[in-house]
């Protein structure tokens, strides 16, 4: 099994680390990650400036390949590049911070997943829900069965799972939940600071808003000690307002003759 993994906490984030060794246990694990932090980048690409890669080693070993750009772009470069062919599974991860509910929208580590997706490659993002990790063993062991389990029985094309755990030991655990997107959101604050010349700048900071109160929510799970998965895609049409919109006529609302001349 060929494992390509990736993440946007950086090619020296633990996270990183922990998952690949967890997956080498099942695969061939192939690296390419942001040579630095990515976090909330979503899925840009670079386009304008050249992208740099360099092998990266830790503790004297090869680790895998640096890259300095976006997660979604070491994707990209990674089965491109420097595999040439597409690898069994990606997974990205093992992220510092939940990326449930409207996170989902910003992370990078789930675009570097949903990258993969879009390039007919199954995928996994995988995400503790606490910037302050006490142990990646749990979650290296959820990855690594996950993996197994969706290059085993497959996922439909251009969906990815998307998966979040609790910063728990597991023995308080209290099970994994298949769920769905929540609606819990970021209450953002742009606080204002002094720098010490004396100028104005502002750090973004916040809370969650915890909007969902059902155990089917990826967020709402997690807060009472559950793992979620949720099965996700890059499809962004709203089906129910589609079909609605058709008793609009849209087409007839002008004709091109008419407006040809104005």
């Amino acid at each position: 099994m060929k494992i390509l993994v990736s993440n946007d906490d950086g090619i020296d984030s633990p996270g990183i680390y922990a998952l690949s060794k967890a997956l080498k246990e099942i695969g061939d694990v192939i690296v390419v990650a942001p040579l630095a932090e990515q976090s909330a980048v979503g899925h840009a690409i670079t386009m304008q400036i050249p992208l740099r890669v360099t092998e990266y080693y830790k503790n004297n070993e090869f680790f895998g390949y640096a890259v300095d750009g976006t997660p979604a772009d070491c994707i990209k470069m990674g089965i491109k590049n420097i595999l040439k062919y597409q690898p069994d599974v990606v997974v990205s991860g093992i992220n510092n911070g939940s990326n449930s509910a409207i996170n989902i929208i910003y992370s990078g580590t789930v675009s570097a997943a949903r990258e993969a997706a879009i390039m007919d490659v199954p995928s996994i993002a995988v995400s503790v829900a606490s910037h302050k990790v006490d142990n990646y063993a749990f979650a290296g062991k959820v990855a690594r069965n996950l993996t197994a389990e969706v290059v085993n029985k497959k996922l439909r094309p251009g969906t990815l799972l998307n998966v979040n755990i609790p910063n728990l030991p597991e023995s308080e655990i209290k099970g994994i939940l298949l769920t769905k997107q929540g609606k819990s959101k970021w209450d953002d604050i742009y606080e204002e600071r002094i720098d010490p010349y004396g100028r104005k700048y502002y750090w973004l900071t916040g809370k969650m808003l915890p909007l969902d109160n059902t155990i089917e929510a990826d967020q709402y799970a997690v807060m009472q000690n559950y793992v979620a998965v949720t099965p996700i895609h890059f499809d962004l049409t709203d089906y129910e307002t589609f079909a609605n919109m058709k008793s609009w006529n849209i087409e007839n609302l002008f004709s091109l003759k008419e407006n040809m001349f104005k």
